[in-house]
């Protein structure tokens, strides 16, 4: 409606802008050819329209067809990366598992199969159970060491004072450091007789003569555990300072308000608050400690006497040091198993919430 009348309206306009000896007869002549042009040139448009319509339907595959090869140049590389990387050693792994590889299998390129026999084997080895007790003790220690003092320092940093992230920046080195790195310092400063930590617990009247550290069948274990658990410290508490800033402070406020003291304050709002966070920090946590490696390797090696051994050490030194690669790779098989099963556990855990959300 707005077009037709302004249409109309223009022509008189026209007519009495140009006076009355004007003829404004020949006025609709131009306009009527005018229309005629733009409906000429309409249609010529829409001709074109119509083959560009045709071309754009035409282009619509091409286009198509290249946004598929771009796609495709993404996805394949990862896929071959994954495939080469990922999936072919880990069913090469499995796959050795059951068979008699040794090292006459790297030139003749047999392994007979063996079935469960190298999985008997581990099982009834007599320092299996005590390589699976260290396993959980190591894992256990580091994960609630770990997590208690990141989830202290979580809370301590949450507060604002001066230096707060330079001191959180400090904090993160252990996690920056190479393992390879921290390793050599902590095995250095755990000599029995020059290393800085018995001298440190000396001076301060905490023991009362050097601790073999890194020889004793007695504190091998605990030597590898401290060490574990001074690296993960940071990356508990980047996530559990993280999982913080998304309590609301009103709440905070609301409940100091009602009077509750710093303890009521951490029970009843920080940890049911952070409960998503800390399982998630904790399934994490328990992956990467099932198989820490080269900690233990650089610091005592699994000994004494495999005081110190764990599953992941274990399978190295019957790959690699027994030459034994079936019983190894059975080892290896295990400690996949359990960080599949725990892997999924993350993922549900993951995903539970972001159900919630949707």
């Amino acid at each position: 409606m707005t077009s037709k009348s302004a249409a109309f309206s223009v022509p008189a306009a026209a007519a009495t802008a140009a006076g009355p000896g004007t003829d404004s007869g020949r006025a609709l002549p131009d306009r009527d050819s005018h229309s005629h042009s733009d409906h000429g040139s309409g249609t010529g448009r829409s001709g074109q329209g119509g083959r560009g319509g045709r071309g754009s339907r035409g282009g619509r595959p091409r286009a198509r067809r290249s946004t598929a090869w771009r796609v495709a140049g993404f996805v394949v590389p990862v896929w071959i990366y994954i495939l080469c990387f990922y999936v072919y050693p880990l069913i090469a792994n499995v796959r050795m598992g059951f068979q008699d590889y040794s090292v006459s299998s790297f030139y003749s390129g047999s392994a007979p199969y063996v079935g469960f026999a190298n999985y008997r084997s581990v099982f009834h080895s007599p320092q299996f159970a005590g390589i699976v007790t260290n396993t959980l003790l190591f894992t256990l220690g580091s994960l609630v060491f770990q997590f208690g003092i990141g989830l202290a320092l979580a809370v301590f940093f949450r507060r604002k004072f001066p230096l707060n992230g330079v001191l959180r920046s400090l904090l993160l080195v252990p996690w920056l450091l190479p393992l390879v790195v921290s390793g050599t310092v902590w095995r250095w400063m755990m000599y029995a007789d020059s290393g800085v930590l018995n001298r440190m617990l000396l001076n301060l009247h905490v023991i009362t003569h050097p601790v073999p550290w890194l020889v004793s069948t007695t504190w091998s274990l605990t030597a590898v555990t401290l060490v574990n658990v001074w690296v993960g410290i940071p990356f508990n508490m980047v996530i559990l300072y993280g999982g913080l800033q998304g309590v609301p402070e009103q709440l905070y406020e609301a409940a100091a308000i009602d009077g509750a003291n710093a303890w009521q304050r951490f029970r009843r709002i920080t940890w049911p608050m952070l409960r998503p966070v800390t399982l998630v920090v904790l399934t994490l946590g328990l992956i990467y400690t099932v198989k820490v490696f080269d900690v233990i390797q650089i610091v005592t090696q699994g000994g004494p006497a495999n005081s110190s051994q764990t599953l992941t050490t274990y399978a190295y030194n019957l790959s690699f040091q027994q030459l034994e690669f079936g019983k190894g790779a059975a080892v290896g098989n295990l400690l996949i198993l359990v960080a599949i099963v725990f892997a999924a556990l993350y993922l549900r855990s993951v995903r539970e919430p972001e159900g919630r959300n949707r």
